[in-house]
């Protein structure tokens, strides 16, 4: 018994070794285990201020619709959160499931991305930034003459050609480094250029890491203070946001870590059916909406398809003869924005299918055939 007991504090003693020897973002990972839309104390954050709140007008067929039976299991079987329509601006439907309610904020992870497009085209309306067509290396001074020839719009159509793995499924990888490093600048402009850039897709959240950083330095503002005066403030946002950052004092996780509700989120799907509009005000340029749905078809990917389904870090679906642009994040977090039914469709949860019709997984389809039923499209 002593010898058994013996062998097993020896063999508890050197894990406990090993672990103290591993990076500190290896560490993490095995304490959280995996990521989750409840991430926000993990991090530190900065807030995204709101301005004057407007709250919504709901729609006069409000909580009217229905969905078949057989898909409304399908979004409860997805761990749903949160679910919600709105049409002509108005909330027509939503529901919320848990402990979840329209003011609770949720990691929205790859969607953030899609927020970081909006953010570099107000930068580039602004004059902070003059084109998408510049040299990235322009606006950081660590990337010497290696990384000279790719631009903007290369980081935002994923075809920068750094060397990148884009994967969840082990704490050693690059992805996890970057959601729980303390260091993800020099992470990322460190990567090794391995093929020529504007040429070849490959999803990549490091390329939004270096947006950010771009956006950064160009305005000399933090990205959650950029978002708070030319974004969140002027769309009537209810609630403030948060954005995780790497560490206390550094840059925001630009990739994916934005926290917000349902009812918020719709504000952005709402800003671009009004093709940048605002209450009158021009948040952000139809033009570079225009040039952000426009399918980065000159891209090749790594089933040399021609990439049709991604425009400036947003996701482009034809289905049912709608042109749906999408942000789109880990576990399902989705703003959908219909522009032929003047819809917005907000999902956020716990999971989402393995499988993919397309270029998109299965639960997407759920989600909008649910809000075309409920308008009784």
């Amino acid at each position: 018994m002593k010898k058994t007991i013996i062998i097993v504090l020896c063999f508890l003693a050197v894990m406990l070794g090993i672990y103290f020897i591993l990076p500190h973002y290896v560490q993490t990972a095995l304490k959280y285990k995996f990521p989750s839309i409840n991430d926000l104390k993990v991090f530190p954050y900065r807030t995204v201020k709101t301005g004057t709140p407007q709250p919504y007008e709901l729609d006069a067929d409000y909580n009217k619709g229905k969905i078949k039976d057989e898909e409304y299991q399908e979004i409860k079987n997805y761990n749903t959160a949160a679910y919600l329509v709105t049409r002509h601006g108005r909330i027509l439907y939503e529901e919320y499931w848990g402990k979840s309610t329209d003011s609770t904020n949720y990691n929205i992870f790859s969607a953030s991305k899609s927020i970081i497009s909006l953010l570099i085209g107000i930068a580039m309306d602004k004059g902070f930034i003059i084109s998408e067509n510049e040299l990235a290396n322009k606006y950081l001074p660590e990337w010497g003459e290696k990384y000279g020839s790719i631009t903007i719009k290369d980081l935002l159509t994923m075809s920068s050609g750094l060397y990148w793995v884009e994967d969840f499924t082990s704490p050693f990888c690059q992805t996890t480094e970057l959601y729980y490093g303390k260091d993800n600048a020099k992470q990322v402009l460190s990567l090794e250029p391995v093929k020529k850039p504007g040429k070849y897709y490959y999803y990549s959240s490091a390329n939004t890491v270096i947006l950010g950083i771009i956006l950064k330095n160009a305005t000399g503002m933090t990205v959650s203070d950029f978002a708070s005066e030319y974004l969140w403030s002027k769309i009537g946002a209810e609630h403030d946001a948060q954005w995780s950052l790497d560490n206390k004092g550094g840059i925001e996780k630009a990739n994916c870590c934005f926290y917000s509700n349902a009812r918020d989120l719709a504000r952005i799907g709402q800003l671009v059916l009004n093709d940048g509009k605002w209450n009158g005000e021009q948040v952000v340029s139809k033009e570079w909406l225009e040039r952000s749905f426009t399918p980065a078809s000159y891209l090749l990917d790594n089933n040399d398809q021609r990439v049709d389904y991604y425009g400036y870090q947003w996701w482009l679906l034809n289905y049912q003869g709608l042109h749906i642009k999408y942000a789109c994040g880990l576990y399902g977090q989705d703003i959908f924005v219909i522009p032929e039914k003047d819809m917005v469709v907000v999902r956020q949860g716990y999971k989402r299918d393995k499988e993919y019709v397309g270029h998109h997984t299965k639960d997407v389809y759920s989600y909008i055939d649910a809000a075309l039923e409920i308008c009784g499209e």
